[in-house]
């Protein structure tokens, strides 16, 4: 792969080393890249500069028919669609949970310690009535009241540039400020991650479990991506906020009261993502030591073992 910038050769990459490529803007690909791409098993996607979502290009559906088959029999059974939506949602309450307790540790002078430890409290009474929860009506009610402990203590846990990086509350569609830009685009990098990942196990992304099916939605990405959003997407815009390797300089407002990235922000934005991958983190389930960039493929292999039979419980992905 071949990337020029007006016309001057920028970098140059063996397509073997890729798991996929993201492309942000007026980006043209050759049809020679795309052909490379689909026979290579490389995801090719077109996003817009804010990052939504516009086309991807790939090849022939990788997996075994069974497993698919499998999944969606799951998907159609409301006992085993609440099976598998209340791992997704431990995993994401309990890495919540941990984030808030990690700030806690690390600037506990420094932040409100009684609110963020109420919001742990509030967190841990949210996952023991998951436990206990009956259907996917009363998990969503669940998660949805412990997104909103865990959102409202989030601006405490912003420790610099706080006049420009004030969080007041999740909004998107678009994004009405920095903070929240920054966290749509992490979300949007992860989603598409994750995407690429269960294809490559050979899961339809769009058949989830918690999610449930809308045309054009990736599902049972979403439904992963749940246990990564603390731990790759939130913890990440926290640490570019807090050393100020994101300025407030480093963004738009348009008309509507919309928030963009500028290419530079966008730039370090998507290099501290890919550094983060590089590094290594012990994984509980498997008892060893992977890179970041692989715990997508990993809990995907794992959700496949699962819906073939192999595990008895799908194992969410626990960050200590």
């Amino acid at each position: 792969m071949l990337v020029r910038v007006d016309g001057e050769k920028r970098i140059q990459i063996p397509v073997h080393t890729l798991g996929s490529i993201v492309c942000f803007g007026q980006v043209s690909c050759s049809p020679a890249l795309m052909g490379l791409c689909a026979e290579r098993h490389v995801s090719l996607s077109f996003m817009s500069w804010t990052g939504r979502f516009l086309a991807r290009v790939e090849g022939p559906v990788s997996g075994n028919v069974l497993l698919r088959r499998e999944q969606y029999r799951r998907a159609d059974s409301a006992r085993h669609s609440a099976d598998l939506a209340r791992c997704f949602l431990a995993g994401k309450l309990t890495n919540g949970r941990t984030v808030l307790r990690r700030a806690l540790r690390d600037h506990g002078v420094k932040i409100e310690s009684s609110e963020v430890e109420m919001a742990v409290n509030g967190l841990g009474i949210a996952l023991r009535r998951l436990a206990s929860a009956d259907g996917l009506e009363e998990m969503r009610g669940i998660e949805g009241e412990a997104a909103r402990i865990y959102f409202s203590v989030f601006d405490h846990l912003i420790l610099s540039q706080k006049d420009s990086f004030r969080f007041e509350g999740r909004n998107r569609r678009p994004p009405l400020d920095r903070v929240n830009c920054l966290l749509s685009f992490f979300y949007t990098l992860v989603l598409h991650d994750i995407r690429s990942a269960l294809e490559g196990v050979g899961l339809d992304p769009c058949v989830g479990f918690l999610h449930r099916d809308r045309p054009g939605r990736p599902s049972l990405a979403l439904d992963l991506m749940e246990e990564f959003r603390p731990i790759m997407a939130d913890r990440q815009v926290l640490s570019l906020i807090n050393t100020a390797r994101v300025k407030p300089d480093g963004f738009s407002f348009s008309d509507t009261g919309a928030v963009r990235m500028t290419e530079s922000t966008r730039k370090e934005v998507l290099t501290a993502y890919q550094k983060r991958k590089q590094e290594e983190i012990f994984h509980p389930y498997l008892g060893e030591k992977v890179a970041v960039g692989l715990l997508f493929h990993v809990q995907a292999l794992l959700l496949a073992r699962h819906l073939r039979g192999d595990l008895d419980a799908y194992p969410p992905f626990v960050w200590r």
